[in-house]
């Protein structure tokens, strides 16, 4: 792993983090333990977004880093943070996920605490995902984990399982496996969308002509959701015996 310090008062990206591990990165919102415990264990690598480092404080984490503007990261918490892990970042056009997107290279990005209370933070998070769909990253609520779905995937799924698709843009697709086909809509957040759908068989196979579409799983489908968007780490992960 690699980090270096924020240096350009530009606001260009510059790598922070940049590690062969799954990266666990912890927001500011409230999650549950066995949340964190699900993400550790594929993402040992932690990272916090701003008032995140609290969280992670909490519950007892070795900080990779701390990545924000900083403005959440109150003085009693900042103050057992070495401060080499510390980068500001003072750019006030993004959001604290988009800057650590921005500044994170790894195989995949598990967010924990990035869902809540606040409405409007979680709708941030959704568009910087799609803004960022290049990056390997899923978000874990209490209940369910959300991506960007590349422009083709193969999800195993036992029959019966939800499967939500919410647009984020104008888009359309094909599937195989779903209970409702998706073939010859024409999907956008303001009027057709696809949430509640389910598998009707135990593959669902599924294309997309951008990549605007979100797929929200059962958060006990974290692997097929990490599968989707990083084969390779999995890949790499079953290499190591891990």
């Amino acid at each position: 792993m690699n980090n270096r310090d924020y240096v350009d008062n530009t606001g260009a990206s510059l790598q922070i983090v940049d590690t062969i591990y799954g990266v666990t990165l912890v927001g500011g919102a409230e999650f549950q333990p066995d949340v964190l415990s699900q993400a550790l264990d594929h993402a040992p690598i932690v990272v916090a977004a701003d008032g995140g480092a609290a969280r992670a404080v909490q519950y007892d984490l070795e900080l990779a880093a701390v990545i924000g503007d900083l403005d959440s990261l109150d003085a009693a918490t900042r103050a057992t943070l070495p401060q080499g892990k510390v980068h500001f970042i003072p750019d006030q056009e993004t959001t604290d996920f988009d800057k650590c997107l921005a500044r994170i290279t790894a195989p995949i990005i598990l967010a924990v605490g990035f869902t809540g209370a606040r409405l409007d933070h979680q709708l941030a998070v959704f568009s910087t995902l799609v803004q960022w769909a290049s990056q390997p990253c899923v978000v874990m609520g209490p209940d369910d984990v959300a991506f960007v779905a590349p422009l083709s995937l193969k999800l195993q799924l036992p029959v019966g399982t939800r499967l939500s698709l919410y647009p984020m843009a104008p888009v359309t697709g094909t599937s195989r496996g779903l209970r409702w086909p998706i073939k010859g809509i024409t999907f956008a957040p303001d009027s057709r969308i696809g949430t509640s759908n389910e598998a009707a068989s135990p593959e669902v196979s599924l294309r997309f002509s951008d990549r605007r579409m979100l797929v929200i799983l059962p958060r006990d489908c974290l692997a097929e959701a990490i599968r989707s968007v990083a084969p390779e780490f999995v890949a790499t992960t079953v290499a190591r015996g891990e």
